[in-house]
């Protein structure tokens, strides 16, 4: 297998300055590496330029991307691209959807995550009714808003948490600044999700979003590959004895390689936060590189 990484903007021979270290413990690891130059895609919707560095494979070459989260659209172009050079992404155009985007996945996750409801954004007029006729059924709930992919929780009071679901002017306000900040970013449209009080951390220091106790899970082929606590690199002994109960949902998951965030309910169980594509999820802070990669190169087939 072939791992792929971001080229540097200043010099496409070298990896991004984000994913140098990334990069070279794949390479230390086992792993073949090569560079894509994002820029061409994600600026220039030139897909074939952005690969033009990478060798035509005489035979069918497994690669999997490790970079920035890229659009559906723009997943798929770079698919395309590889494919013309005999690279082939270990996880379809279909399966980043999947787990990219909230609603595509929700049925999966649903019995263990925050009730959800969601709108595409062509739905929502400026009278925002269809938003109030969507949340109705939170009632007087907490709520957070994001689109189908991201929220602005280090935002959290102005563009992300709604205290009341009924109360209009309050929605109105956190939606409408959710709106405005994402612009161009936003994906698809707008999720909104039972807020469930986690266990608590501490609050984060510059916006004051609270940090709760929260696990990610990278999942190669249904089994768990890499775990981590979600703020620092680090263990969770309590998490480590449930994660077995969680198999048959990661197992159902329609990808090779995804995410699955966790998170401790106060004085409750632990529940799933979301899901993500595993090539564009990060490692958390502190994370070591050799580990995940020498984790990565023995779930897929590789020595050591």
């Amino acid at each position: 297998m072939k791992i792929l990484f971001p080229a540097s903007p200043l010099n496409d021979r070298q990896p991004d300055e984000s994913y140098a270290e990334e990069y070279e413990a794949a390479r230390q690891s086992g792993f073949a590496v090569g560079l894509i130059h994002l820029e061409e895609l994600l600026l220039n919707q030139d897909a074939d330029r952005a690969v033009r560095r990478l060798p035509v494979e005489e035979n069918p070459v497994e690669c999997l991307y490790r970079g920035w989260m890229l659009k559906p659209y723009e997943y798929e172009q770079l698919d395309n691209a590889l494919r013309k050079r005999h690279l082939h992404l270990m996880n379809s155009p279909e399966s980043y959807r999947h787990v990219h985007y909230l609603p595509e996945s929700y049925r999966h996750i649903s019995a263990y995550t925050p009730a959800s409801v969601w709108l595409p954004i062509r739905e929502i007029t400026s009278s925002f009714e269809e938003v109030y006729e969507a949340i109705r059924p939170f009632g007087e709930q907490p709520i957070i808003v994001k689109d189908y992919v991201k929220s602005r929780k280090h935002e959290w009071l102005d563009a992300c948490y709604i205290p009341n679901a009924a109360d209009r002017e309050q929605v109105k306000r956190v939606v409408q600044n959710f709106l405005d900040r994402q612009g161009e970013e936003l994906n698809e449209g707008l999720v909104f999700r039972q807020f469930v009080e986690l266990e608590f951390l501490e609050h984060h220091e510059r916006s004051g979003m609270p940090l709760s106790r929260e696990i990610r899970v990278f999942v190669w082929e249904g089994r768990p590959m890499y775990v981590s606590t979600y703020w620092s690199a680090g263990r969770d002994e309590e998490f480590d004895e449930v994660l077995g109960q969680f198999a048959q949902v990661m197992a159902s998951i329609q990808s090779r390689f995804f995410t699955m965030d966790f998170a401790k309910a106060k004085n409750g169980p632990w529940i799933v936060l979301e899901l993500g594509d595993g090539q564009t999820a990060g490692l958390p802070d502190d994370a070591d590189a050799v580990e995940f990669y020498g984790n990565l190169y023995r779930a897929v087939g590789g020595e050591g």
